[in-house]
């Protein structure tokens, strides 16, 4: 047995936020092109995150905004980004840094990422992993789909299901679905 010295999974998740650090400044810069729309689901009590008091209290532990049709001031900075949405009338200015992102998803082409939060990845590294030969590598890492609900939050299994929110616009058609693939999955298991 050896263990993972070089944190592979952590640098893998850092290239994966980078992704859609760089996809949320093309949107700032040049708006969203075609269909394309975003749903992010974040841990509101991430260090960092700022959100008004009422936003906190109405989603505790985690938190999915729509970033559609009626948003404005989107700016993105190397540890996090920064919009305005609409929640019931009011208009409330939001900062979330990357590392509370939990999932990335654009229900226009299918696309995905799941992210376990650092306390997570620390704690399942912590565990002797396997000879790298006898894990499971994939040659690439190939982006999930999560299927989403018209309106609804996309619920890629219970625990993304449980984040309650009250998207900034309206949902996506709720076709097609497919197989969250988390980067624990690529980890062998004890």
């Amino acid at each position: 047995m050896s263990k993972d010295v070089l944190r592979y999974d952590l640098m893998v998740q850092d290239a994966l936020k980078g992704v859609v650090r760089k996809i949320l400044a093309e949107a700032a810069r040049d708006g969203l092109p075609g269909e394309h729309h975003f749903y992010v689901t974040f841990r509101t009590g991430a260090p960092g995150v700022r959100l008004s008091q009422r936003l906190r209290e109405k989603h505790p532990d985690e938190m999915t905004i729509v970033l559609q049709h009626q948003f404005w001031d989107l700016s993105v900075g190397e540890h996090s980004f920064e919009v305005g949405l609409s929640f019931s009338g009011v208009p409330e200015r939001l900062l979330v840094p990357f590392d509370a992102i939990s999932t990335f998803f654009d229900p226009s082409v299918q696309f995905g990422l799941k992210f376990e939060a650092q306390d997570q990845a620390e704690e399942a590294a912590s565990h002797e992993a396997e000879p790298a030969e006898a894990a499971p590598a994939p040659a690439k890492i190939v982006p999930a789909a999560l299927p989403a609900a018209k309106g609804k939050a996309p619920a890629a299994e219970p625990a993304a299901a449980s984040a309650k929110s009250e998207p900034a616009t309206e949902g996506d058609d709720g076709r097609g679905s497919a197989e969250v693939v988390s980067l624990d999955s690529f980890r062998k298991k004890p």
